[in-house]
């Protein structure tokens, strides 16, 4: 039996999954306020993303004034790009929720909780980008509006918007556990933010599974084929909006750095953030071992081959 069918589990055991993390959820369940902000601001005199997401490192012509600074950037962008895929994330599982209305209530609740928790998260980076941008200088630019984003990326296949959000909540993993969590010397509520939006999404992702498998199960092959052109046209849709917004926030922090940057330094500024962009949103999940197995189980050899030409020119990069 293939992976694909192993996780098409009988709909008891199914039902038993999502009882679980509507438990897990109940039991984790924190406030903006009470839990995360407790009165507290950013604190400007430290990095808020660690060099690892960043790549700040790799430009050894920045001071300790000017990486700080275009950390400070770069993570108003983490937070803005957050809420940005939120507000898609919380549309879909309301629509998924649908499936399940006179069905499993237990399933209901789950994706009805999810949903909630993904406006919650949406408020979250709301309030830390407004927050940010109190204290920096005006100019800052974002280049996508939420709800558009949101429309185009409903109007693809469910199958590749599931995959997205799999995708999405599973680096959200992999950026806390092996970035954010071990650095003592980043912002404290910063990386508080991120501790809070990890302990939903750890919850989330087993949902994703559940309704990936289940959209995947009810497909046919010209379907799934469909599908993963789907996918593809959507990563390279957030690789666009990652070149924008890029060199939006290489714009701002050369005017705001109160220093002049020559030709090469403006080059690497460039390289090196859209570099950490597509890390941050693309690779680091292409890459997770379990984005991997769940991918390579829902698509054919030939359709893994088209993917990953797709995504070559982003690597190579």
């Amino acid at each position: 039996m293939n992976a694909v069918a192993q996780e098409i589990t009988p709909s008891v055991a199914r039902a038993s999954r999502y009882a679980r993390i509507v438990k897990a959820s109940k039991k984790i369940e924190w406030q903006i306020d009470r839990d995360l902000m407790r009165g507290r601001d950013f604190d400007f005199s430290r990095k808020f993303l660690p060099d690892g997401l960043s790549y700040i490192d790799r430009l050894s012509f920045l001071g300790e004034d000017d990486a700080r600074l275009l950390s400070h950037v770069q993570g108003r962008t983490y937070a803005y790009l957050f809420g940005l895929v939120e507000r898609f994330i919380s549309a879909k599982m309301l629509e998924q929720s649908r499936a399940h209305v006179l069905g499993d209530q237990q399933a209901l609740e789950g994706l009805v909780r999810f949903s909630a928790e993904e406006i919650k998260h949406q408020e979250m980076f709301r309030r830390m980008e407004q927050m940010m941008g109190a204290y920096m200088p005006d100019g800052y630019r974002m280049v996508a509006d939420p709800n558009d984003v949101a429309r185009a990326v409903l109007a693809a296949s469910s199958w590749s918007v599931l995959a997205l959000t799999c995708h999405i909540e599973l680096f959200v993993q992999s950026h806390y556990d092996h970035s954010i969590a071990p650095r003592a010397d980043i912002c404290p509520l910063f990386k508080d933010v991120f501790y809070y939006h990890w302990k939903d999404e750890c919850q989330h992702v087993m949902l994703d599974e559940l309704e990936w498998s289940a959209e995947h199960a009810k497909l046919t092959a010209e379907e799934r084929d469909r599908a993963v052109d789907d996918l593809i046209g959507l990563v390279g849709a957030v690789d666009g909006i990652l070149q924008a917004q890029s060199a939006a926030d290489v714009e701002y922090f050369l005017a705001i750095a109160g220093r002049m940057f020559d030709g090469a330094e403006r080059k690497a500024l460039s390289d090196c953030v859209l570099a950490a962009y597509r890390w941050q949103y693309i690779i680091s999940g292409v890459q997770h071992l379990h984005f991997g197995r769940l991918l390579t189980s829902m698509t054919t050899p030939a359709q893994m081959a088209r993917i990953q030409r797709a995504l070559a020119p982003i690597f190579a990069a």
